[in-house]
């Protein structure tokens, strides 16, 4: 029996606005280490022996995946869905792609933003469990409570399932609880935080899906089946995936099923849900504050700040979350962090992009940040990656202005195609074709200021790509 970890990156990440937007969330950033949330998912599976992963992602961050597991030198699968239906349908496309290859295949379903500090234990708790799964248990994985926790679901054990009783089944999923309910399951015992981790093969899987869940499984067989291969990507069908019914693993099959089961396991875990986490999970100092970029503090306690660019200066506060972004500061008191999605949805009624939109922008080529704007004016910091190029593209609206800082830029300027050295530039008139590439070894930086009547992303019109991006995808340049 394999091990094929499915690995789920579609999730938004809103609770840690203004670092985690739609447009680049937490998984993708180092967070509580070095590597990034999805590079650690990923590396802690080499001493189980898996299979190669498969990546369930969302279309607007396939390019991210593939650059984050490129940059860690792993190989895996990558699933595009058309549309986010939850991850009950995601984990059904999972078990049906490794059935292909192996009908005793065991799923390793889980999140991909998870911190995990105790990988050992995190690895015991799959060997408990992988006997029960091959026999047609649909496992999860409790983490053992050391305080009533309000932002997590719980899991009441029931019965052992063997004699050494590391392993039971479930007698029941609790909501997130209020802090008293919270109390009274740390005090009764036998309540597990939902690590919403999962181990079972695929084919009892997808059995009990089909039994609770037929639309669903109907829906993604069908998608799977009319799948197609793009670049490294594989597709599933959008008009057949897009019927599925939108559902959690949770509500949809384990809190339904009659075979489910729970271990036990105390691993250093958190969801990482809210930044007064990563005021516990970060190196504090002896007034109990973690800061993170540019700072000075005086006479603060307990706070987490945290600046990318701007310097931040704090005197006579303690309890507060600071988060200092290009376009975006957030205030608050540490006990209100958890409220943050409902703050995210107040500017989304206002129509606000920077619930969106990152300052710093991440295409399959490499990245691109705005540095300044205003009527008929716009002006970004480039870098295109070693060996990569831009869409040959022209626009009905605005011109360009290009100047090398650093490396080597090749441009395709209508019929001309040049080379620009550092601090050489060129213009590119309204309605020109044009092509930016990197032919270096090391990495182009740019600057270009845009003028015209409309600067938008959506004035592009695209004749070539390697990518295989239209003018109609969303994400431009």
């Amino acid at each position: 029996m394999t091990i094929v970890p499915i690995i789920l990156c579609g999730g938004s990440g809103t609770r840690l606005w203004p670092l985690s937007r739609k447009a680049y969330p937490k998984q993708f950033m180092p967070l509580a280490g070095e590597k990034t949330m999805i590079q650690e998912t990923i590396l802690r599976l080499p001493d189980l022996e898996c299979a190669p992963p498969i990546m369930v992602s969302n279309e607007e961050h396939r390019f991210l995946v593939a650059q984050q597991l490129e940059d860690i030198g792993t190989k895996a699968e990558i699933v595009l869905e058309p549309e986010g239906r939850n991850t009950a349908p995601a984990i059904a496309a999972g078990a049906l792609l490794a059935l292909k290859k192996d009908k005793e295949a065991i799923l390793l379903a889980m999140p991909s933003d998870h911190f995990i500090s105790d990988v050992s234990s995190f690895h015991g708790a799959i060997e408990t469990a992988i006997q029960a799964a091959g026999d047609g248990t649909l496992v999860t994985f409790g983490i053992t409570p050391d305080h009533p926790a309000t932002s997590y679901g719980y899991i009441e054990k029931g019965a052992p399932l063997e004699k050494e009783k590391k392993i039971f089944q479930v007698k029941q999923f609790r909501e997130k609880p209020d802090q008293k309910t919270a109390m009274e399951f740390i005090g009764a015992g036998g309540f597990y935080w939902n690590s919403g981790i999962f181990l079972f093969t695929a084919r009892h899987y997808l059995e009990e899906l089909g039994k609770h869940q037929p639309e669903i499984l109907k829906a993604v067989k069908e998608a799977v089946s009319k799948a197609k291969r793009d670049l490294d990507f594989l597709r599933l069908d959008e008009a057949s995936f897009k019927t599925s019914p939108s559902q959690s693993i949770d509500y949809g099959v384990m809190e339904k099923t009659d075979k489910a089961a729970v271990v036990p396991v105390s691993m250093g875990w958190s969801d990482v849900g809210s930044w007064s986490v990563l005021l516990d999970l970060g190196e504090a100092d002896r007034d109990g504050n973690v800061v993170t970029g540019e700072a000075v503090i005086m006479e603060t306690r307990n706070s987490y700040i945290r600046s990318d660019k701007k310097l931040v200066g704090t005197l006579g506060i303690e309890d507060l979350i600071i988060v200092n972004m290009e376009d975006a500061l957030l205030v608050a008191h540490r006990d209100k962090v958890q409220d943050i999605k409902g703050l995210v949805d107040m500017m989304k009624g206002q129509n606000r992009a920077e619930i969106d939109i990152h300052p710093k922008v991440y295409r399959p080529w490499g990245n691109y940040q705005t540095i300044d704007f205003g009527p008929r004016f716009q002006v970004k910091n480039i870098e295109v990656k070693p060996g990569a190029r831009l869409s040959l593209q022209m626009h009905y609206h605005r011109a360009e202005h290009w100047v090398v800082v650093e490396g080597t830029a090749k441009v395709t300027r209508g019929e001309e195609v040049f080379l620009l050295e550092e601090n050489q530039s060129t213009y590119i008139p309204i309605g020109t074709k044009h092509r930016l590439e990197n032919p270096g070894k090391v990495p182009l930086h740019i600057i270009e200021i845009q003028s015209g009547a409309y600067l938008e992303e959506d004035d592009i019109v695209r004749l070539d790509d390697v990518y295989g991006r239209s003018s109609e995808t969303p994400e431009k340049k």
